[in-house]
């Protein structure tokens, strides 16, 4: 019985323009250049994403004056957080898993593109886990 994967081609979409662009770049570079790169490969391929997208956090019903802020929401419905780093650390899944939360969003990607190969993780937020975390 095959498993059904949740934005299983949007998924595949978004990891394979990553694939494309650590083919050309290698490792390392800084975070910032491959979230240009990412970009470029986004807008290249007509889809839809936001850049740098801001989520509020609210505490005791007022809005903080901090945000957090994500990679990228690609297709509205997939947050793809970018890291350059030799390994990825527990930090980086539990920001991931507090963007998806804010925003009700069930999957997250998490790429890595400091290593020799590609590393990628899709983020599942089951609709169970809830927090003061706001639009």
């Amino acid at each position: 019985m095959e498993e059904k994967l949740l934005f299983k081609e949007e998924c595949f979409m978004i990891v394979g323009l990553c694939m494309k662009i650590h083919r050309k770049l290698g490792k390392g570079f800084k975070e910032s250049v491959y979230k240009d790169a990412l970009e470029i490969e986004l807008q290249n391929a007509i889809i839809p994403y936001e850049r740098e997208k801001k989520f509020k956090i609210e505490y005791e019903n007022v809005i903080l004056r901090h945000t957090f802020d994500a990679d990228f929401l690609v297709y509205k419905s997939i947050i793809v957080e970018i890291k350059a780093a030799s390994m990825v650390h527990a930090d980086a899944f539990r920001q991931t898993v507090n963007y998806l939360r804010s925003e009700q969003i069930k999957l997250g990607i998490l790429i890595n593109f400091g290593t020799d190969v590609l590393q990628f993780q899709r983020i599942i937020c089951s609709s169970y886990i809830s927090g003061n975390l706001k639009k």
